[in-house]
């Protein structure tokens, strides 16, 4: 009995050692405008889930998910009840949805990821809803679910009868969210009907690093526009069903065993729904048919079930591409590799072929952007899941408030560099950290924030529009030698910023693995804490006076001339466009000058799934820079313009070479005096894996972005100017704008938005300057 009592010890030990730090630590973060002992983190476990595969721990989870009363059914949405809901490894049944609040993370265990498992009589619209149907419409406006995470689980539907329906999940969200980890287990019967995801609104996104076993559909997808990567399916009826889209990136496919691997027929060749998907360097095996589209020459819209493909493995795969009649591109029954190919309309350095269907040349790809196997580098978010608690310094614990009042500037940057002297990873307790001079990250700096915890600028050292200043600092000088991981926080400003830079990236990390940036979001204006809201900026159609107490910021992010080898993955830089923590999301007038800037001269650098939104000046600029991999970028132009228009109020800046609209728009009709979406100056090996610009607003109504009012938001979106050796974008997708792609400040040919018509934007399957 005593050795059997030593052995138990040692298993209890053991696994003490090895737990996930996230549910060791101790977690003092707090929600200064929620109720009084607001819990920002929350274990299942606490609230009575046993997690023993016996029990039924759904009540015990959603009370989990409901301490403190968060933003949930009938909530608008709010920034000020933010949660982690943490579940310990286990086995957790559950006979009804778990439905996740606003602003909510669940996190499981990333070393022993928990198991969800549905009883057999489980009622409900995925195992984890996380937009429910209370009525007739979501709970919450899809396009404006931002700031949740779900990540490290396994779902599981197998107790399910597999010809009962079923969903694993319910996941209709927009930006800044993101699925990481998750294994969907379903039954593999002939007769399954299982869905593993569904999705059917929104405006996203990011997904990374989930699998797919068995069931009818392993995911059934509608949006605008999503990044995805690193996908296995295995043993699905169809891996992926799209039902509607813009524009789709998929990278690092693995679709195994499957009937059909991507549906992309919704609608007919008379109203094909899917407007665009880029997918490459993916694999198909084992699967008759890789790709079902329903493309014709003369299908509706005009360019639409674009596709464009590139290196993609098949082995043993009869169809390659399956159209309305028949094969379009066959397959094999052994194995290949298929370079490019195309569905859609090519502008391709000076040929001009719409309804192209076929092989094209496949980008030039730059060897400090690829891995070993010639694949686009890509690298997870980490976890840090083998590292003890004991290396975890809290900023907390140094003096931080988090108060969006006090004064965090000293206390911050302590913390910081005492982390990186320990070599230990800095956790930002949930908080809004007011700092009134720039925080620097040093060279070996590891930082994690706790749901989105906010460094917040403040005070006059930041407001002068001819003095900018950067609030966070990376690397004190262009070029410094170093490396960083920052994961799961964000940047804002506070009343008046005008000079505010808010992120300044400076790190050079050269050879190895790039520095990153994961989950790090830029969130100017419109929520608690910001004085930025309806009480000070309330928006004011028709009226072009710029209030300076409104003028927020002068550039969301900038990646400076010497800084290289940097990973952003599901990247946001927003300027609100709408108070989050108002009701009715009323929208307001802020203004920022500057979206972001790369500078980089040699690069490499990595953009998977970000978002720059409502900049006055431009969106993204890249500018004289090199080996930049860019996939599915999404841009919105401000609403309030053209009143006021972008010349006011950022006057441009040579040392940013910003654009002069003055000079660029004599002799443009239209509204031309209007943000870039997307700009290139004299570049090289610039590669846009997708991309959506968007313009949906004239002084705040929506009347101009349509096909019938003849896309008049704007004039003009994307522009190539000066030297652009290897400058390419796949899927280019435009709304609101005339002319889609200029050219030294002239329309490329066949860029109009009429001959481009597709589901809702116009596209451009393949652009090549």
């Amino acid at each position: 009995m005593r050795s059997s009592s030593l052995l138990v010890a040692v298993a209890i030990a053991a696994s003490a050692v090895q737990a996930f730090w996230l549910g060791d630590i101790p977690h003092r973060g707090i929600a200064p405008f929620a109720q009084p002992n607001y819990p920002v983190f929350r274990n299942v476990r606490d609230y009575g889930a046993r997690g023993d595969g016996i029990t039924d721990d759904t009540v015990a989870i959603n009370a989990a998910i409901n301490a403190g009363n968060p933003c949930n059914r009938g909530c608008a949405s709010t920034t000020t009840t933010p949660a982690i809901v943490y579940f310990p490894a286990g086995t957790y049944l559950i006979s009804s949805s778990i439905l996740p609040a606003y602003f909510t993370h669940l996190v499981g265990d990333a070393s022993a990821p928990p198991t969800l498992k549905a009883t057999a009589n489980f009622q409900g619209f995925g195992l984890i809803d996380g937009n429910p149907y209370y009525t007739e419409v979501l709970n919450w406006k899809a396009v404006n679910v931002f700031f949740r995470q779900v990540r490290n689980f396994v779902i599981d539907t197998t107790a399910i009868a597999p010809g009962r329906a079923a969903t694993g999940m319910h996941w209709p969200t927009s930006q800044a969210t993101s699925l990481q980890n998750i294994v969907f287990n379903m039954p593999s019967t002939p007769d399954v009907v299982h869905v593993g995801l569904f999705i059917e609104e929104g405006s996203g996104g990011m997904m990374a690093d989930l699998t797919f076993n068995g069931g009818a559909t392993g995911a059934s997808m509608g949006n605008q526009q999503y990044t995805m990567r690193n996908m296995k399916f295995n043993n699905c009826k169809t891996a992926i069903i799209q039902i509607w889209n813009w524009g789709w990136t998929y990278h690092g496919l693995s679709i195994n065993n499957c009937g059909v691997g991507l549906d992309l027929s919704a609608g007919g060749p008379s109203n094909i729904n899917v407007g665009s998907v880029t997918l490459f360097d993916s694999t198909f095996s084992n699967t008759p048919v890789a790709i079902k589209t329903a493309w014709t020459p003369s299908a509706n819209p005009p360019t639409g079930g674009s596709l464009v493909i590139e290196n993609i493995q098949l082995n043993n795969v009869a169809v390659a591409v399956q159209g309305p009649s028949g094969t379009m591109l066959g397959g094999t029954s052994g194995s290949t590799t298929i370079p490019a190919w195309a569905l859609g309309h090519l502008l391709d350095r000076g040929t001009n072929a719409p309804r192209f269907s076929g092989p094209i040349n496949p980008n030039p790809r730059p060897a400090s952007l690829l891995t070993s196997d010639g694949r686009y580098y890509v690298r997870s978010k980490p976890q840090y899941e083998s590292v003890p608690a004991s290396s975890f310094l809290s900023v907390r614990a140094f003096g931080a408030r988090g108060d969006a009042a006090a004064d965090d500037t000293s206390a911050l940057q302590n913390a910081i560099n005492t982390a990186v002297a320990q070599n230990k990873i800095l956790l930002l307790d949930h908080g809004l950290y007011r700092v009134t001079s720039t925080i620097v990250i040093p060279p070996s700096a590891k930082i994690v924030g706790e749901a989105y915890p906010v460094i917040l600028s403040s005070g006059g050292y930041f407001n002068d529009m001819s003095n900018p200043r950067p609030v966070v600092q990376v690397g004190t000088t262009s070029g410094q030698q170093g490396y960083v991981e920052l994961s799961d926080f964000i940047v804002a400003t506070q009343n008046a910023q005008a000079g505010a830079i808010c992120i300044e990236y400076n790190l050079a990390t050269n050879g190895g693995q790039p520095s990153g940036m994961w989950d790090v979001h830029v969130r100017i204006g419109g929520f608690t804490g910001t004085q930025q809201q309806i009480g000070q900026c309330l928006k004011k159609p028709g009226n072009g006076s710029v209030d300076r107490n409104c003028v927020v910021a002068f550039m969301a992010m900038h990646v400076t001339k010497g800084a290289k080898g940097l990973y952003m993955e599901n990247v946001w830089l927003w300027t609100a466009d709408h108070d989050i923590d108002e009701q009715l999301n009323t929208q307001i007038t802020i203004y920022t000058g500057r979206g972001l800037l790369i500078e980089s001269t040699t690069g490499p650098l990595w953009l998977w799934g970000t978002g720059s939104e409502h900049h006055v000046l431009y969106q993204y600029q890249l500018t004289s820079t090199s080996d930049i991999f860019l996939g599915q970028i999404q841009t919105e132009s401000p609403y309030f313009a053209p009143v006021p228009n972008s010349l006011v109020p950022f006057p441009p800046v040579a040392k940013y070479s910003d654009p002069d609209y003055r000079a660029q728009c004599v002799g443009i009709a239209g509204n031309c005096p209007a943000a870039w979406g997307l700009r290139v100056m004299s570049s090289r090996n610039v590669l846009v894996y997708g991309a959506g610009l968007y313009s949906f607003f004239d002084n705040y109504s929506t009347a101009c972005s349509t096909f019938d009012a003849g896309q008049t938001c704007q004039q003009r979106i994307t522009s190539v100017e000066g030297r652009a050796e290897n400058v390419a974008v796949y899927n280019l997708n435009t709304i609101g704008t005339r002319e889609m792609v200029t050219r030294d400040g002239g329309m490329v040919g066949g860029s109009g938005w009429a001959e481009n018509r597709n589901t809702f934007a116009s596209n451009v399957g393949v652009y090549r300057a």
